[in-house]
């Protein structure tokens, strides 16, 4: 699998194009805003774009998930149903941080831990990981031992709890049985900031290492 990380919106969050090498097909994950950029991104890559899958439902994640889902015409997959209250909210985080879009969609697909998404020949298993909000998921591939973990884990930092139902010890929780028993050797790409191993972040993350 090919990816290519998007930074978008003020807060520059990782909007991430994945494609799949043997057939070309795609998904974006986290479209956020800039479409301008993840349209770039697309072409760049050769993609065909087959979905989108969302992480969780913050405005810098999934404020412009429903002008692209119609632009591209594909379905919507993710997150859990726990962030139903977020996609509502949509409109009011766009007011509130300036960002546009913020409309509020209804995902194709509501995901479960345990299910598998995929394009092309790419399978992505799903990792149910709330905390950062209630129902936020991360995308794992095997194959490729990489992760994609929205705002659960940063290098050298963890996701924020004090928004409305966020949960300190739920998202600790999610993180040493969801992504650390992924493997140390297996890479993420995170909501924000550079990418990182789950090793890495196990020995020296301040938050979590042991």
């Amino acid at each position: 699998m090919r990816y290519e990380i998007v930074p978008v919106t003020p807060f520059a969050q990782n909007c991430s194009v994945l494609a799949c090498e043997e057939t070309g097909r795609g998904a974006v994950v986290d479209p956020g805003g800039d479409l301008e950029k993840v349209h770039a991104a697309i072409a760049r890559l050769g993609v065909d774009v087959e979905k989108i899958l969302l992480t969780h439902a913050h405005i810098d994640h999934a404020g412009q998930t429903a002008a692209l889902a119609r632009e591209l015409n594909v379905p919507i997959e993710g997150p859990h149903k726990g962030d139903q209250f977020w996609i509502d909210l949509l409109p009011s985080q766009g007011e509130m941080f300036g960002i546009p879009g913020g409309e509020v969609f209804e995902p194709t697909r509501w995901l479960e831990g345990g299910d598998k998404v995929g394009f092309g020949q790419v399978e992505l298993e799903v990792r149910f990981c709330p905390g950062h909000t209630p129902g936020h998921v991360v995308f794992y591939s095997a194959a490729d031992q990489l992760a994609f973990v929205g705002d659960c884990l940063f290098h050298g930092s963890i996701g924020r709890t004090d928004f409305p139902r966020g949960n300190h010890e739920q998202l600790l929780a999610s993180i040493r049985e969801q992504l650390f028993t992924l493997g140390d050797e297996v890479t993420f790409v995170p909501g924000h900031g550079p990418n990182s191993t789950m090793g890495v972040e196990r020995r020296t993350n301040p938050f979590l290492a042991q």
